[in-house]
């Protein structure tokens, strides 16, 4: 199977990344990938991980997620290690040293999902601390607005604000002890969106401080399956303090060093990397 992109990533989209905080990559992944992670999917489904999630809010529909599935689930595991998915993260990032996996999330909204992700950015809930993250979103269905299209508030990775994180679950479990986040939907008229409508084989980049948001799958009869890939490139470090993102297991590293261990390993590197597909 592929395990370059199909193209590479160009100087243009690369600056669109830096500056926009997100870009949208079309037709990175080859046929056979998507196909086998659209099996590998409703597996995971069927058989849910340890950090799986019940995000329909109480709503009508299904919202399915998951975390750190690479960890027990051979395929996605392989999609980490083997797919074009860490060549993006060193492309877009521009990294020299290494690209390594923080985690992935499955995020499957069903026909029918009222659930809504709110507006939020990543960072505020991790354990990191660097400007070389990223999440690479992959779809493995067609994706419309009606169907639950990503939104961006585009340049607000360079606000230099960490804001409350928000629950995906409609509770509070989060608290309130940063500063909160400001009415985006009343302030419209004060900033730039982006919303791309992507098919099998593109993928979204985005910075780990861009604000972002989705709508529930409005449409009856396709599904929005994709996964959130984090990557982190050579200025990334480990800041578990004050994080609210709950890891599978103990990553065993500490305070501040780089973010590289068992749990967060390497997926790309000048050199060729061994053993990179033994489970984490």
């Amino acid at each position: 199977m592929q395990n370059e992109p199909k193209r590479p990533v160009t100087d243009k989209e690369r600056d669109e990344f830096w500056r926009n905080g997100v870009v949208w990559l079309r037709d990175m992944f080859d046929v056979a990938w998507i196909e086998r992670m659209q099996t590998a999917v409703d597996d995971a489904i069927a058989n849910p991980g340890p950090m799986h999630l019940k995000m329909d809010q109480g709503l009508a529909g299904k919202f399915h997620g998951d975390s750190f599935v690479w960890t027990w689930q051979d395929d996605f595991r392989a999609f980490m290690f083997e797919s074009p998915a860490g060549a993006i993260a060193h492309q877009v990032l521009g990294a020299t040293e290494r690209v390594t996996l923080f985690f992935d999330t499955l995020l499957v909204k069903e026909p029918g999902s009222q659930a809504v992700t709110p507006w939020h950015h990543d960072l505020p809930y991790w354990p990191i601390d660097g400007n070389q993250v990223c999440t690479i979103w992959t779809p493995f269905d067609p994706v419309t607005v009606e169907s639950g299209a990503v939104e961006y508030l585009v340049g607000s990775h360079l606000w230099g604000k960490r804001y409350q994180p928000q629950s995906f679950t409609g509770d509070d479990r989060y608290g309130t002890s940063m500063e909160l986040l400001p009415d985006i939907e009343a302030q419209r008229d004060q900033h730039k969106f982006v919303i791309y409508e992507t098919e099998p084989g593109d993928c979204l980049v985005h910075h780990g401080l861009t604000l972002h948001r989705a709508p529930g799958n409005a449409n009856a009869s396709v599904r929005r399956r994709a996964l959130a890939s984090r990557f982190c490139g050579d200025d990334a470090t480990y800041q578990p303090e004050g994080s609210f993102q709950p890891l599978i297991r103990d990553p065993g590293i500490e305070s501040g060093a780089p973010l590289e261990c068992d749990l967060f390993p390497r997926v790309w590197s000048p050199e060729p990397i061994a053993h990179a597909t033994e489970r984490g």
